[in-house]
């Protein structure tokens, strides 16, 4: 007899067994040979990530730079004059030591820290405005962007005072540099054109310095022609081994309230990101000043200060009339020193 009931139920196993052999799915070396395909994109991706985070990176670091060039010349139209690096005088009055970064406060939104500080007293270790982080001074790709313990906050940006000859604290003589100490420059003094002339540049934060050796006595000592000559200045008091260091602390560029030189200055006696061992090697890399401006040593300052980044191969800087650009690291030397001089009259080349 036909069943009907047994025809269904055949049927329906048969569709339900076929359809179950045909549902296969991906094999263990089909697997493998995706998730190479993955990692080899990822690996392909990830380097252009890393250059677009970068490029944004410098770009902000050009922009500070830019904001500083704006607050130099508000500044001058308020004042007549540009900023001092730092005020020197013979009966020691309090106070001098103010940087450019503190006297511009205003002029770059900073009004309210401006109203904290009393330029004619000595600013105050671990207080306002101090240990304070002001965002314009600080480069985004510098990972030192950090406070040194509670009583100072670093900067990334220094500015020009020279080649090499930055004060004389006997004489108080000051060097050629877009800014020295008891400076009362105008825009007429650039007498090389305010776009022939370096303001600021990059500096790394944290970075090791010898200081206060007296290595050098007298005016007229010449620039030292090579790394070997300044690393074997080694009478002075070594701040740090290691760029970023803090046990021992590397305090140079750490106090951006202090306007000497080897805080929020730089000396161009190098082409930017030279590796300059100092003290005997006793820092891979760092900075020298022979004697700091108004301070007990009475020599003079001469400096080597050099303009780092962590920017590959190049340093952003701000030229006198507010323009910043990128200087690569592999600039003639003649013309990085020719262009943190304001008034020496040569002709520069392409730069």
């Amino acid at each position: 007899m036909f069943d009907r009931r047994n025809c269904f139920v055949r049927r329906s196993t048969r569709l339900k067994i076929g359809s179950m052999r045909g549902a296969s799915g991906f094999t263990l070396i089909e697997l493998l040979v995706v998730i190479a395909i993955i990692a080899i994109l990822v690996a392909l991706l990830l380097p252009a990530v890393q250059q677009a985070r970068e490029a944004a990176r410098r770009s902000s670091c050009k922009n500070n730079l830019k904001q500083i060039g704006l607050a130099l010349h508000n500044y001058l139209d308020t004042y007549t004059l540009f900023p001092p690096a730092v005020c020197v005088s013979n009966d020691g009055t309090a106070g001098g030591q103010w940087s450019i970064h503190a006297r511009i406060m205003p002029f770059v939104e900073q009004g309210a820290l401006y109203n904290i500080a009393i330029l004619e007293e000595a600013y105050v270790e671990g207080a306002p405005p101090a240990n304070v982080r002001v965002a314009t001074y600080q480069c985004p790709s510098d990972p030192n962007d950090k406070p040194r313990g509670n009583d100072h906050y670093p900067t990334s940006y220094g500015y020009s005072a020279g080649p090499w000859f930055v004060w004389d604290n006997a004489t108080h003589t000051k060097g050629q540099g877009a800014f020295g100490p008891n400076s009362r420059t105008s825009d007429r003094d650039f007498t090389d054109g305010l776009s022939n002339t370096l303001a600021f540049a990059e500096v790394k934060a944290f970075t090791p310095y010898i200081r206060d050796g007296g290595d050098l006595t007298g005016l007229g000592v010449a620039i030292p022609g090579d790394v070997a000559t300044v690393s074997a200045y080694s009478n002075g008091s070594l701040k740090g081994n290691v760029i970023g260091g803090t046990s021992p602390t590397a305090s140079g560029h750490t106090e951006w309230v202090d306007g000497r030189v080897h805080q929020t200055g730089f000396t161009t006696t190098f082409t930017p990101n030279t590796i300059v061992p100092i003290a005997g090697g006793g820092a891979p890399d760092g900075d020298f000043t022979n004697c700091r401006e108004a301070k007990s040593c009475t020599e003079p300052t001469y400096a080597v200060v050099t303009s780092r980044s962590y920017h590959t191969g190049a340093v952003n800087a701000l030229l006198m009339d507010g323009s910043a650009r990128s200087f690569s690291e592999n600039i003639d030397l003649t013309t990085w020193q020719n262009l943190s001089i304001r008034n020496d009259g040569n002709v520069l080349g392409e730069f």
